[in-house]
């Protein structure tokens, strides 16, 4: 930006030389190019401003400032290196500092391999800790055992961050030009309950968009929601034997899981039935407007059963099916033909990708089309149509091979270079039982995901009753916080584990109020705003003593909260960078058992025994 408004200017200057010397062909031709030229100077200039205060609000990523550092350090002590190791971590231990640069030991062996140079770690730590440029952050560094380089940081460095976070409030480091994320995640089928099965994808889904729209990108929620396929045609047919005048008055539709297994039992046994049912999926899907109709009132059902669950867990997404890609599917098989990257096998149309021996089936013999054509038709939809720069599917560990062939498939035949755009799959692991079992009822059916939320909710508030909420709450404050300990354990018990495990769900475990879960953390945040609310002090006041005023962090542990609490924008990096969310869980409780510390260690308030202030 800085160049182009140089550029701009030099050229503004140009233009009005020509028009003094009188050489112009058309004046008015000059003085538009003049004011377009103007136009777009102010919008740069406005931009670089904007971007310029947002980034000077901005909270700092200490460990990518001191790799700064130590990448100039290491440069100027080693410039014939090309690509040198740069290890930047924070400390494990306080006597050993804040951070560590743990570069030495990869250079050692990168001297010797190709410059055949014998030079100990020790000896290339000293030579970058001289280098170290000068800089706001490090107030000293040691070398220790075989060429840790330790790095304590500066007081008044830390303590001019609090107090601009203070001032500014969370604002994560600016990501530069605000690219687009789609996210597909939760997806369940229409006609089917939400099972525990879908809960991780909803959760984990849900929780990415959060952290990419609080970075400051641009989301789209998608739900690539089963409502296309053969099933329709059993649920229709039996739909028109069950309620005739469905056209005309709208059918009590109660239970739809009854209802499908009722048609699915009529498809296997009932040869007659079977044969109009698929007779109705060609009907559907030549648009036939009965059929339509029929179709619409099936998903129709669905939908407000599975929106019952999203308010529940405050899920916002975008409806987008498999229905939305059908009339697209006839295209892609002849984007793929005309490229000549289809065989045909058996009356199939497949498509090899290398590096994958399982081929996609993009035709079937009887002309339909397949889950892997309507993937395809999403994937090139969401790069080509909605422009995403990151594209995420939140679908188990189960669909791993199929979707890295769908992705190899679109990067084949051109829709997109991996260097450009990021496609990725965020895996996740299945919910297991207590007895480390996949998750069933007693009877052995999948648990339905509105019975789990039930339950999850009649226990937070037997834990309420339990601690003698009822007696100070009053039935409305009772009832928000049976919800936000219910679903808040819930989430929070699938995101503090790695995603790509397997987890087991259990209530108990969720709702105790010791170690790394929603319940502790809930109850470390209801005592630090119990702090403010006795101490009687408002955000704006500790605001103005921010700006007035110089955090001192003397006792240690004030200074292992403060240090803690500017790790933030280093652990956000990483997450977006991996898509790891439990990372993030394990800083919050690390952060909340700080806090408890620095409580416990240094008095925030006291009240007078006399008076009560």
């Amino acid at each position: 930006q800085e160049n182009e408004i140089k550029l701009l200017t030099a050229e503004i200057e140009r233009l009005k030389n020509f028009g003094c010397l009188g050489v112009s062909p058309s004046l008015e031709g000059l003085r538009d190019e003049n004011a377009k030229l103007k136009y777009r100077l102010n919008f740069l200039q406005k931009s670089l401003q904007e971007e310029r205060s947002k980034t000077a609000k901005s909270m700092i990523n200490i460990n990518s400032r001191l790799q700064e550092i130590f990448g100039a350090a290491i440069q100027a002590a080693y410039p014939d290196l090309e690509n040198p190791p740069l290890v930047v971590t924070p400390s494990q231990q306080p006597k050993f500092g804040d951070y560590q640069c743990n570069s030495a030991m990869g250079i050692t062996q990168i001297l010797l391999k190709t410059k055949e140079q014998k030079v100990s770690p020790r000896e290339i730590a000293e030579k970058i800790a001289k280098n170290i440029p000068a800089n706001e952050c490090i107030e000293k560094v040691e070398i220790a055992g075989p060429g840790f380089i330790n790095v304590h940081l500066r007081k008044d460095f830390v303590s001019k961050q609090l107090s601009s976070l203070l001032m500014n409030g969370v604002q994560p480091p600016a990501v530069g030009k605000r690219k687009k994320v789609v996210v597909d995640f939760s997806s369940p089928n229409i006609a089917k309950e939400m099972h525990v099965g879908h809960l991780r994808s909803t959760i984990i889904g849900e929780s990415m968009c959060r952290l990419f729209e609080f970075a400051g990108y641009d989301v789209l929620r998608l739900n690539h929601l089963g409502d296309w396929g053969t099933q329709f045609g059993m649920l229709i047919a039996h739909l028109q034997d069950k309620f005739p005048d469905y056209l005309t008055v709208s059918p009590p539709i109660g239970d739809l899981q009854a209802f499908y297994k009722e048609s699915k039992r009529r498809f296997d046994t009932e040869e007659e039935f079977k044969k109009r049912a698929y007779q109705c999926v060609v009907l559907l899907q030549s648009k036939n407007p009965d059929f339509i109709k029929a179709w619409e009132l099936i998903c129709d059902v669905s939908r407000k059963e599975f929106q019952k669950i999203y308010n529940c867990l405050d899920i916002t997404l975008i409806e987008r099916g498999e229905s939305f890609y059908h009339d697209m599917m006839k295209d892609i098989v002849k984007e793929f033909e005309d490229k000549g990257f289809v065989q045909v096998d058996d009356g199939r149309k497949i498509v090899f990708v290398t590096g994958f021996p399982v081929p996609l089936t993009i035709m079937k013999s009887d002309g339909g089309f397949t889950y892997d054509t309507s993937d395809l038709a999403a994937l090139k939809h969401r790069l080509c149509e909605e422009k995403a720069d990151i594209l995420i599917y939140v679908v188990d560990s189960g669909q791993s091979v199929h979707l890295q062939t769908v992705f190899a498939a679109g990067q084949m035949i051109g829709w997109y270079d991996p260097k450009v755009t990021r496609v990725a799959h965020a895996a996740f692991g299945v919910v297991l039982g207590e007895d480390k079992k996949k998750f069933k009822t007693r009877s052995g059916d999948t648990v339905r995901l509105i019975d789990l939320l039930e339950e999850g909710l009649k226990r937070a508030m037997d834990k309420l009753k339990d601690k003698e909420r009822d007696k100070v709450l009053t039935a409305e404050e009772l009832k928000a916080a049976q919800t936000s300990v219910a679903f808040g354990c819930i989430k929070y018990a699938d995101l503090s584990h790695n995603r790509l495990n397997d987890y087991v769900f259990s209530f108990d475990k969720m709702l105790d109020d010791r170690g790394n879960t929603a319940a502790y953390l809930l109850y470390a945040f209801t005592r630090i705003r119990a702090i403010a609310r006795l101490a009687n002090i408002d955000e704006q006041m500790l605001r103005k003593a921010a700006s007035e005023e110089v955090l001192i962090l003397d006792h240690e542990k004030e200074w292992k909260l403060g240090k803690c609490i500017l790790r933030f924008p280093e652990i956000l990096q990483k997450i977006l960078e991996d898509l790891l969310l439990h990372t993030l869980c394990d800083y919050l409780y690390e952060l909340a058992t700080t806090f408890t510390e620095f409580y416990d260690n240094c008095y925030c308030v006291e009240k007078d025994r006399q008076s009560g202030e």
